[in-house]
């Protein structure tokens, strides 16, 4: 039987697991519940783990085409405006990496990886079909689609998000956690900005039970603006306009956002001002992982989101499920093409993620607390910035990833 292996979800993570393993071979049916592929939300950072990832797959080309490279990473007060700490990103983050610190449009990452992967022959993209259930046998796994189609192949990989499919049938109906966070989202172009906001760089606003982050997206000539506040959806925050917590796109005012915002600087309000058509969405997550069987159960493994679902304080969803992918394509290309053992290849792919997916799931948790701090946390938040500079804010164990599999 030819190596066959089904993925289910077209989104970021589920296409750079259909291009990982067609370069190592695999024949893959990606399932896509949507009539089109596309992605929803607006901005992503990626850490020079990701990008290197990007690099591995032959893709540096296309990043550079759509994205930015941001100078440096400053932190602020979003009340006072004065400067916090800043982290050098450019050319320093090239030096300590090898790769840069890149910003871009998450629908110019999803389509930089859906046009390679259309010209990998032995993967198949099938629009308005979405997954049943699965059913697994000694040497297969069985996918059932909502359209009654049955597709077999040696795995099939859940990269399906926070309200994964694949992962509720594995491992039971778990609630999704609510973080009590909403995420006020919205695009401006660099020529509709003030002056002094048109640099090149990563800006990140912190006040109490709220933080603003701004940065450019492609190539330099919009900027992604996300602010992040303490509330719930149908409270001040979209209420005429439903509660759907699976939604990225609840319509949002700018006046609620003001409200939650406060006593803002000048220069913090202005950034706000200039944008228009703001979306809302409330961020939900799981507990950190615990154990590889939260990754992996015999054939069937999950990936990105479905497994390891992040608050956005450390700026790492995207980077995760890429380094997910990088993971499993890697693994299977080190493994010799006339007979590999699906479940233990995946148990090695669990084996290798889980620790590394948990701490970055805590740290991001942790951020979130500190971010929005107020009080002596607060205090020693910026007594700490202020002594320690770039040791505080570089992450040398996350930015010199992904961990090489074969190495473990």
């Amino acid at each position: 039987m030819n190596e066959h292996v089904v993925v289910a979800g077209g989104g970021i993570g589920g296409l750079a697991c259909a291009l990982a393993l067609a370069r190592a071979g695999v024949s893959v049916d990606v399932l896509e519940q949507s009539s089109a592929f596309g992605e929803v939300g607006a901005g992503l950072q990626l850490g020079p783990n990701a990008v290197r990832v990007l690099h591995a797959w032959g893709l540096t080309d296309e990043l550079q085409a759509c994205a930015a490279f941001p100078e440096v990473l400053r932190v602020r007060d979003a009340h006072g405006g004065q400067r916090l700490g800043q982290l050098r990103l450019g050319a320093m983050a090239l030096a300590r990496y090898a790769q840069p610190y890149a910003t871009l449009h998450r629908a110019d990452l999803h389509g930089l990886l859906l046009r390679a992967v259309q010209q990998e022959s032995v993967v198949r993209l099938r629009l308005n079909t979405r997954l049943a259930a699965y059913e697994q046998t000694p040497d297969a796994v069985r996918v059932t689609t909502e359209n009654d189609t049955v597709l077999v192949g040696q795995a099939l990989i859940g990269s399906d998000g926070l309200w994964s499919r694949v992962r509720a049938q594995m491992l039971g109906a778990q609630p999704v956690r609510a973080s009590g966070h909403l995420a006020y989202r919205g695009l401006v172009h660099r020529d509709d900005l003030p002056a002094a906001q048109r640099d090149n760089a990563v800006t990140a606003w912190l006040g109490p039970r709220l933080h603003v982050v701004h940065y450019p997206v492609r190539g330099g000539k919009w900027f992604n603006v996300v602010a992040v506040v303490h509330g719930v959806l149908g409270q001040g925050h979209g209420g005429s306009l439903g509660s759907d917590p699976q939604s990225w796109s609840h319509e949002a005012q700018a006046a609620d956002l003001k409200r939650a915002l406060g006593p803002a600087c000048a220069e913090l309000m202005a950034m706000i001002d200039a944008v228009t058509g703001w979306k809302l969405w409330a961020l939900n997550d799981r507990a950190p992982m615990t154990r590889p069987a939260e990754h992996v159960q015999g054939g069937v493994a999950l990936l990105g989101d479905a497994a390891h679902p992040l608050r956005p304080y450390l700026a790492q969803g995207a980077a995760m499920a890429l380094e997910d992918a990088w993971t499993l394509g890697r693994l299977r290309a080190a493994e010799p093409a006339a007979s590999v053992d699906w479940p233990a290849l995946l148990a090695r792919y669990a084996q290798t993620r889980w620790q590394r997916n948990a701490r970055v799931q805590r740290r991001s948790q942790r951020n979130g607390t500190i971010f929005h701090a107020s009080g002596v946390l607060r205090w020693g938040r910026n007594t700490a910035m202020a002594l320690l500079g770039e040791g505080l804010l570089d992450i040398p164990w996350l930015y010199e990833g992904p961990p090489d599999p074969l190495s473990l």
